[in-house]
Parts: structure tokens; C-alpha cells; sequence
């Protein structure tokens, strides 16, 4: 009797459950969508989704959240604003060939208005470069630039869709997601659902920051590179004088390349008319392997950090050095042959 009763609570309980949980508007609209969707692995789609295209080389494609860090000072300001100009003039950047002109719009969080209008200008703008400077906004508005914010967020969002923008840089994180704690990653993702939001509309998005103390990653939580699909760092070259921004770009992260990046070296130069223009050198593995130890580095450890590879991979480098003459080992210890 106990049995058949409490089956009879059990069943009751079942029923009052399904009557409150029928479906709210948005469970009905996405039942909707799913039943439209939704496919056998072995039907191709109803529509053919457009294939991303390229917007710089093979490692930049539309839709992307790629991000790009280094120290203070190294040059992460003139990396970013050498890809906007390029992307929206539809030049070559460096070694890598452009994918065509793009409506691009440079969020600045730091620089002083004029500073930015005469570094832009000297790098080459166009009519295709839109910026939104935070000191401009202020003054004009009284609004202050906080992309943590869900209202800003969608304004922005609004704003893109509006003007038909293809390419957004943000430099630089820590000033434009206030209040967002950086090895929080729960706070992080209240910023990736809009992050996200602005791939699926194949607005691609760059954000700037600033690299940890050990300089390898960038500040604060890793969950950040979860959904990137390129992570660029720039590292300090201090070995010779040179006037102006001086560093290599490695990718340590690259979802998009058919084939291997490698280091770039970066040299700002300047012409008679004033003009500055941002040259790369390419560098092979083992060229990048030889400069490191020049730099200082003597472990394979240390190296392999800095390249992105396992200690075994540097160790089989540095066999073909020491086989090609130029690199000898003093116990765990490498050394350029003088």
C-alpha cells in the first residue's frame, strides 16, 4: 500500500512540474529555431554559410578575436595602429599580403586626442579609418568608454552594424573594461558573450593589453585565449640603438595559417616629409634561436618559452648550431662560438 502511494505522489509531483515548466516565449523561439536547424550529419545545410575571408595574410580572417601584448614601452600602439592603417588603405603590412579595404574603427582609451590624430596622420590614415578617442568623447559628451558594460556594449554593437564596420581595435584592454578583474575569469565572460556577439555578425576584433611579469602571456586570466584564434606578443629588442620602436612579433597562438609564422623583427622609420612607416625583417626557427642566445638566453628551457616550443625541439636546434659550427655548450649551457 505504502508502494502504490508513494508512486501516486511521485506521478502527481511529475505532473504539477510539467505544467510549470511549458515553455516561456524565448524556449519557444528557440525550439522553433532548432527544428529548423537542426539536420542529419549527412544532408548538407539549407543555406551556404559565406566562407570567412581574409582580412591580412593567411592568420587574419573575418570574425576573428585575436589579441596583441607586450610590456609597456615595447610598441603595442604602433603595432596595432601600423595593421588599422594598412587594413583600411588595403596595403600590405610587413610580409603579409592585404585581403582588400575594410571600414575599420580604432578605439583609443589612453592617448591624448592630438597625440593620436599625428601618430595616425604620420602613419598614413584614410577615410576608412574611423576613430573614437576617449578624451574626445569626454569632452564633448561627458561619457566615459566602459566595455564591461552590457549598455555600452550594445551601443557600440549598434554603432558597427550601422556604419559597416568590418575591423574593431581596442587598445587598450585595462582602460576600456573597467571594473572587469583581470585573473577573474567569471568576469571575463561577461565580456566574451559580446565578444562572441561581434564574430557571429563577422566583425573581427583586436584587443591590446599588456604582458604578464613573466612577459611570455599576457596579464591575468588564460581563459581570455580560449576563444582567439591568434594571440600576437611583441618583445623588446634592446641588443642595438635604434631611433624609434624597435621589437619582434611572434605569434604564440594561430588557428587560421596554412603555414608556420615566423618571428618578424619591426623597425619605425621615418622619411624627409616625415612620414613613419613600420619595416619587418623575417626571421627564420634558427635564425630566432641564434638571436635568443646572442640576447642572453642560455638554457633550452628559457628558450623555448620565448619560441613558443618544447625543450626537446631546442635541444634538436641547437645539435644542427653546434653540427653547423656556430653555437658550443658548456654544460646545460649554450653559447655562440666567438
Amino acid at each position: 500500500m505504502n508502494l502504490a502511494r508513494n508512486w501516486q505522489l511521485f506521478s502527481d509531483y511529475l505532473k504539477s512540474q510539467s505544467a510549470s515548466m511549458q515553455l516561456d516565449r524565448r524556449g519557444a523561439d528557440l525550439l522553433a529555431a532548432l527544428q529548423q536547424c537542426v539536420r542529419p550529419s549527412t544532408q548538407r545545410p539549407s543555406v551556404e554559410i559565406p566562407a570567412r575571408q581574409r582580412v591580412m595574410g593567411d592568420w587574419f580572417l573575418e570574425g576573428d578575436l585575436g589579441f596583441i601584448h607586450a610590456p609597456r614601452g615595447v610598441g603595442k600602439t604602433w603595432m596595432a595602429l601600423g595593421l588599422a592603417t594598412a587594413i583600411a588603405g588595403g596595403r600590405d603590412f610587413g610580409p603579409w599580403a592585404s585581403g582588400g579595404v575594410r571600414r575599420v574603427l580604432y578605439v583609443d582609451g589612453e592617448m591624448p586626442c592630438e597625440a593620436l590624430d599625428e601618430r595616425i596622420a604620420s602613419m598614413g590614415g584614410s577615410k576608412d579609418l574611423i576613430v573614437l578617442n576617449h578624451e574626445e568623447l569626454f569632452h564633448l559628451t561627458g561619457e566615459l568608454l566602459n566595455f564591461a558594460s552590457p549598455a555600452s556594449q550594445r551601443g557600440l554593437t549598434a554603432y558597427m552594424l550601422d556604419r559597416q564596420i568590418s575591423v574593431v581595435l581596442l587598445d587598450n584592454l585595462s582602460c576600456l573594461f573597467s571594473g572587469v578583474r583581470e585573473n577573474d575569469a567569471d568576469d571575463w565572460e561577461a565580456v566574451l558573450g559580446w565578444l562572441l556577439t561581434l564574430r557571429r555578425h563577422r566583425i573581427a576584433v583586436v584587443l591590446v593589453h599588456h604582458s604578464g611579469r613573466n612577459k611570455d602571456t599576457m596579464r591575468g586570466t588564460s581563459r581570455r585565449e580560449d576563444a582567439a584564434f591568434w594571440v600576437m606578443r611583441l618583445d623588446d629588442l634592446l641588443r642595438e640603438q635604434h631611433e624609434g620602436v624597435c621589437f619582434r612579433s611572434v605569434f604564440t597562438k594561430d588557428r587560421n595559417s596554412s603555414t608556420e609564422q615566423y618571428g618578424l623583427e619591426w623597425r619605425s622609420t621615418m622619411d624627409d616629409e616625415g612620414n613613419i612607416r613600420l619595416q619587418s625583417t623575417s626571421t627564420s626557427r634558427m635564425d630566432e634561436f641564434r638571436q635568443w642566445v646572442a640576447d642572453g638566453l642560455t638554457g633550452a628551457e628559457d628558450i623555448g618559452k620565448e619560441m613558443g616550443l618544447s625543450k626537446g625541439s631546442i635541444s634538436r636546434m641547437a645539435k644542427k648550431a653546434m653540427e653547423a659550427g656556430w653555437l658550443t655548450k658548456r654544460g646545460r649551457e649554450y653559447a655562440l662560438v666567438p
